[in-house]
């Protein structure tokens, strides 16, 4: 979960696509959540300060999957009509019946996430908030510690963003770095090998980082790596795909680098069902 003691200032929000923007006119420094997961995982982190609630109904599911997350409420629901929130949110908002307006997450530093387990994700100029939604999840998944972007050209938190996280924005912290080169050299000394996903190396192989922490690092589809970002890594590597795809969406591509990391730590009595002997 999310460390509620860094001190670094709220961001002010920046103007940009509108994919990227959130619904409800979130007021400067706050963010609409909506969906059960998102909410829920939102109730569970003590950082998030809450301004409303509503729901649909008094018995939502959304407190049933907040107190199984360890959560204490600690703002009083508004019960709304449904039609209430599909203006508020918008009609592509798929809102399962809850909406909490709350303050944006304090900004961790890149030093402060360090300090949690596990493999880094590095993103250059990745700016769709459904992938990086979709990567905080998978980097939740594999126990990852935390994902870094260029602030810049990172989409700020949105409603969209956390409901493709299902919850993962409320426990892997997303760092923001100015310079995108500086942040991987201050990995490297921090004592990450970072690894450029991308074509032109060798082939991705979990097992031969047995031992190092790995900060992986991702460009944004189509472009790929920067040749900066790309140069400042330690090694470049692919993913093997031995199918007619030349590329991956940038989600997936992380998804399968993280297991491809995670596998080496994987139990030695696990046993996959395929290859399970018939009783």
């Amino acid at each position: 979960m999310r460390n509620p003691r860094s001190a670094r200032p709220a961001r002010r929000p920046r103007s940009g696509s509108s994919a990227g923007r959130d619904a409800g006119g979130a007021p400067v420094g706050s963010v609409w959540l909506f969906g059960t997961h998102a909410v829920a995982a939102a109730l569970a982190n003590p950082a998030r300060v809450f301004q409303r609630l509503l729901v649909t109904e008094a018995e939502h599911p959304v407190f049933a999957a907040a107190q199984e997350a360890g959560a204490n409420l600690r703002i009083e629901p508004e019960l709304a009509p449904r039609a209430k929130l599909d203006d508020l949110l918008g009609p592509e908002a798929v809102h399962q019946g809850v909406a909490a307006l709350v303050k944006q997450l304090p900004n961790l530093s890149l030093e402060e996430a360090l300090e949690r387990p596990g493999p880094v994700l590095v993103l250059d100029q990745v700016t769709d908030p459904r992938n990086i939604g979709a990567i905080l999840r998978s980097a939740a998944a594999f126990g990852a510690a935390c994902l870094v972007v260029q602030d810049r050209n990172a989409p700020e938190e949105t409603a969209v963003l956390a409901k493709a996280a299902s919850g993962a924005l409320e426990t892997v912290p997303m760092v923001r770095e100015v310079n995108l080169s500086r942040a991987i050299e201050a990995l490297q000394k921090g004592g990450c090998w970072t690894v450029g996903l991308d074509a032109g190396g060798g082939l991705l192989n979990g097992p031969s980082f047995e031992g190092r922490r790995v900060a992986l690092v991702l460009g944004a589809e189509g472009k790929g790596l920067r040749r900066l970002t790309r140069e400042s890594c330690d090694e470049v590597a692919g993913l093997y795909m031995p199918g007619d795809m030349e590329s991956l969406n940038v989600s997936v591509a992380a998804a399968v680098g993280l297991y491809e990391l995670a596998r080496v730590r994987m139990p030695s009595t696990y046993q996959p069902a395929a290859t399970k002997k018939p009783t």
